[in-house]
């Protein structure tokens, strides 16, 4: 008897968590539908989506195995309303090595950290060697200082793009096409930026708009707390997980007010038969509000022909926080990243054909 009650009250405790789990999934899903200021624990939810999934995933094993099936309905439709989701991250289909030669607009966007701030111009003359091996006709770089002997280097750019515009010191196109208009978008009280300009490809005019949203925070975060803790200082758990916990939340509503003022800039500023593409580091996940407001009606390039896993930072946690979008005047041809190590971001790169 007392076997019985353990084992009903076991179930019983999985039935809470499967509910619960659901619930959350749920509400990470739609979490990137609302502004974070106001809802800043809804939002928090898409960045544990990966990990509300695996628990659905575990969560149905485990009713099957004990053979609940009107139980194990429930993750499992959970599951199937993630596959969207799952493909802003995976994509099953082979890359198509042949699209690439395909007649077409080939685009990068590449965070090149201040060139890991070495000076002597090898970094980016390697970078350059890459994008010609690519073949990229625009590329777009956030975080380019044009100091330290990077005027030269960008200097020597103009032999393969002989066209480029310049934003804020930062933000970077460059263009083996003729670029016949630009705009600067600052930011209030913050370094980051966002610009566009209209590339001129053989008669058809396509507005590329280079961003860099503002960061979470968090390696400040836990450079700082280290630092107090060398220096002897007692930082409090707790009050790091707070610090921790304030920095992603007020870098959420920071990049969502980005986000905005970067649509509503392109919103104003239409123009008939121009085409459309957004790239660059959003320093967010997809399904996030920054996510959602950029993509808008527009298309999600690596959904469209990217595959395998999609990660574009280096770090520990390697997310996908860099994005290549287009309307629907461009067809994607191919998707893909490139392992290089001069950053702690992966470049980016799009075929499209127009």
């Amino acid at each position: 008897m007392g076997k019985l009650a353990v084992y009903k009250y076991c179930s019983f405790l999985f039935l809470i968590a499967t509910f619960v789990v659901v619930g959350f999934t749920f509400f990470g899903l739609f979490g990137g539908n609302v502004p974070p200021a106001g809802n800043t624990a809804r939002a928090m939810l898409v960045y544990a989506l990966p990990l509300l999934i695996i628990a659905d995933a575990v969560l149905l094993v485990y009713w099957m195995v004990r053979r609940r099936w009107h139980w194990a309905a429930i993750p499992f439709v959970t599951l199937l309303c993630c596959i969207p989701y799952i493909g802003t991250m995976y994509q099953i289909r082979s890359l198509d090595a042949s699209a690439d030669k395909k007649s077409g607009l080939k685009i990068a966007t590449y965070n090149v950290a201040r060139f890991n701030r070495e000076t002597t111009g090898f970094i980016s003359q390697d970078i350059l060697s890459q994008m010609k091996k690519q073949k990229v006709d625009v590329l777009c770089m956030q975080e380019y200082y044009d100091i330290s002997g990077n005027r030269k280097n960008s200097e020597s750019y103009k032999e393969y793009f002989p066209y480029m515009a310049m934003g804020r010191e930062d933000m970077v196109v460059f263009s083996r096409f003729p670029i016949v208009g630009q705009k600067s978008i600052e930011f209030e009280e913050t370094n980051n930026s966002a610009m566009w300009a209209d590339v001129d490809v053989n008669g058809q005019k396509i507005r590329v708009v280079n961003v860099h949203l503002e960061t979470t925070g968090f390696s400040r975060t836990i450079h700082q707390a280290g630092k107090l803790k060398r220096q002897g200082a007692d930082v409090e758990s707790n009050r790091l997980l707070k610090a921790i916990y304030g920095n992603y939340t007020w870098g959420m509503m920071v990049r969502a007010g980005q986000a905005i003022t970067v649509r509503n800039e392109l919103l104003k500023n239409q123009e008939p038969d121009c085409s459309l593409v957004i790239c660059g580091d959003f320093n967010d996940v997809p399904y996030s509000f920054v996510y959602n407001t950029m993509l808008g009606d527009l298309v999600d390039g690596f959904k469209e022909c990217g595959s395998g896993w999609m990660g574009t930072y280096r770090g520990s946690k390697n997310a996908r926080i860099d994005y290549i979008f287009h309307d629907e005047s461009l067809k994607g041809l191919t998707y893909y990243t490139q392992d290089l190590n001069y950053s702690d971001h992966y470049p980016v790169y799009m075929k499209v054909e127009y």
